[in-house]
């Protein structure tokens, strides 16, 4: 696998085709940096690192107890899944692809040809090492997504049903949101704020999403029926 994301053999092979891009001077500099470009292409982000997903996406105004924050993590760990799927799908496909090239390459008598073939193969295996560098900066995110489910996971939430949360999640959340209203706040924003404040406090105060009365009355009309 290291093999085939090793990209230094390609440029060094694409270097001379540069020639009908750059100038001489900058073909010579491209040739000189190959193994700085390598290094670069190697470890460059791909995705976010751990202080943007703590930082950015975790952000505590947005996500304030460890209910929110696990629930938010479960939602972009499964991006990341579903993300990573598609990729291994698109990369098989491009692997079958190079090999039907690589087959035409062997059998094309004309020169042209031969060397239009050539180039997709170089571009196809380009796309191989690529796929595998995303690839593993997908799985890189999947694990840490995973580390930081078990870090909000204290005990004191449900992680089964994502809905338990958020009454209590949201009520934070539209708390803060209206902390930053000001007189200069636009009106449907004010009344956006303040009617989920409201509902919210009005929802709480009535205990009518108290799930423990919602599932003793589900058990008892689930009796009733057998």
């Amino acid at each position: 696998m290291k093999e085939k994301r090793n990209i230094h053999e390609l440029i060094v092979k694409e270097a001379p085709s540069l020639n009908n891009l750059l100038d001489a001077e900058d073909v010579s500099k491209f040739r000189e940096l190959t193994s700085e470009l390598r290094d670069t292409w190697t470890k460059k982000q791909v995705f976010r690192t751990e202080t943007e997903m703590r930082m950015s996406v975790l952000q505590d105004a947005k996500y304030p107890t460890k209910a929110s924050k696990y629930w938010q993590c479960v939602r972009e760990q499964n991006v990341f899944l579903e993300n990573l799927m598609n990729l291994s799908f698109d990369a098989r496909r491009n692997e079958v692809k190079l090999k039907k090239l690589k087959q035409k390459l062997e059998t094309e008598k004309d020169p042209i040809k031969l060397e239009l073939l050539q180039i997709d193969i170089d571009e196809k295996t380009y796309s191989v090492a690529n796929m595998q560098l995303v690839a593993r900066d997908r799985m890189r995110e999947i694990k840490l997504w995973s580390a930081l489910k078990k870090e909000f996971d204290d005990g004191s939430f449900n992680t089964k049903d994502v809905n338990r949360h958020q009454l209590d999640s949201y009520h934070l959340v539209m708390k803060n949101k209206a902390e930053t209203l000001t007189s200069g706040s636009s009106q449907p924003e004010v009344f956006n704020v303040l009617g989920q404040l409201q509902t919210i406090e009005r929802v709480k105060k009535s205990g009518e999403m108290i799930y423990n009365k919602k599932e003793k009355l589900t058990h008892d009309l689930g009796a009733k029926s057998e």
